[in-house]
């Protein structure tokens, strides 16, 4: 069985990732790299999975620097270090904000990234850098690519809507038509699960997102089911409705233009690399996925 130093372990992806490996009986340590001050010891490792870093910040206080710090400075000594040493298989968590934030189609891993934001900039970089470097024979990388991911214990958007719907308040954004693609936190567990047992797999990038898209309405709808009410959804004009985001720019409201853009975009992302190359189909359909998630916060009331 492999052995796992994982970086990052106690943001949501790290947590629900350790409980994942440690399950299927990997030998599973943590890195914290706040700690080690760049001298990293990866000895007794087989496979470096390296989740830490800057996630974006919706609120936009963060100072642009914190991004390249964390997710590419940061990224960049890691890979070095993982270069100089006897690890075998390097897992790297980007993000699908590395290649667009808008999609005018369907995202793919051979698009020309573009990023507009710093954390997606970051992370670009840090992918570049990854690709720039010779690899020597016997390892390999993986640059994962998920989009927006949702679980038990994810505390974003998703929890936001559960919030309004689960106190019977109407959906005012129902106006607006989009289809997004979501990635479940097991599916997500289950592609580096398969990562680690294979060795047929070619490095590169992988976009990571469930089968199935789902629009802004089909949420609430599973919200609504999830919380046994019935669905309420107005359909306000949204030009009215992107005014009072703008307020909420000024104001820092819960709507804000950020937030409205999240809500109702359209971004699909094309999974079929990472399909083909692992040959299986994924063990969490997404509608299942956003009803676990839900009663998770139900749970927690």
């Amino acid at each position: 069985m492999k052995r796992v130093l994982i970086t990052g372990a106690t943001g949501f992806v790290g947590k629900n990732l350790l409980s994942d490996l440690k399950f299927h009986g990997f030998d599973v340590q943590t890195l914290n790299l706040r700690t080690v001050n760049h001298h990293f010891d990866f000895r007794d490792t087989d496979t470096l999975i390296h989740l830490a870093g800057k996630a974006h910040d919706l609120k936009n206080i963060s100072s642009s620097s914190e991004y390249y710090e964390i997710n590419y400075d940061l990224t960049k000594n890691v890979y070095h270090a993982f270069l100089d040493s006897e690890v075998k298989q390097f897992i790297f968590m980007s993000s699908v904000k590395a290649s667009a934030d808008e999609v005018p189609g369907i995202l793919k891993e051979s698009d020309t990234a573009d990023p507009k934001t710093h954390y997606g900039k970051s992370k670009r970089m840090a992918e570049e850098f990854i690709l720039s470097q010779p690899l020597p024979e016997g390892k390999s990388f993986f640059i994962l690519r998920p989009c927006m991911i949702h679980g038990p214990g994810n505390k974003g958007n998703l929890n936001l809507l559960y919030k309004l719907i689960s106190k019977g308040i109407p959906y005012p954004l129902a106006a607006f038509e989009n289809k997004r693609s979501f990635l479940n936190i097991e599916n997500l567990c289950f592609v580096i699960h398969e990562l680690l047992e294979r060795n047929d797999i070619p490095s590169g990038i992988y976009n990571v997102a469930d089968d199935e898209v789902l629009s802004t309405n089909d949420l609430i709808k599973l919200i609504a089911i999830a919380s046994e009410r019935s669905p309420k959804l107005w359909k306000i004009y949204p030009a009215l409705i992107r005014f009072f985001a703008k307020l909420g720019d000024l104001l820092n409201l819960p709507l804000t233009t950020e937030r409205l853009n999240k809500l109702t975009e359209n971004y699909l992302v094309d999974n079929s690399k990472i399909k083909h190359a692992l040959g299986k189909e994924f063990p969490t359909h997404a509608q299942d996925g956003i009803i676990k998630t839900i009663r998770s916060f139900q749970n927690l009331k």
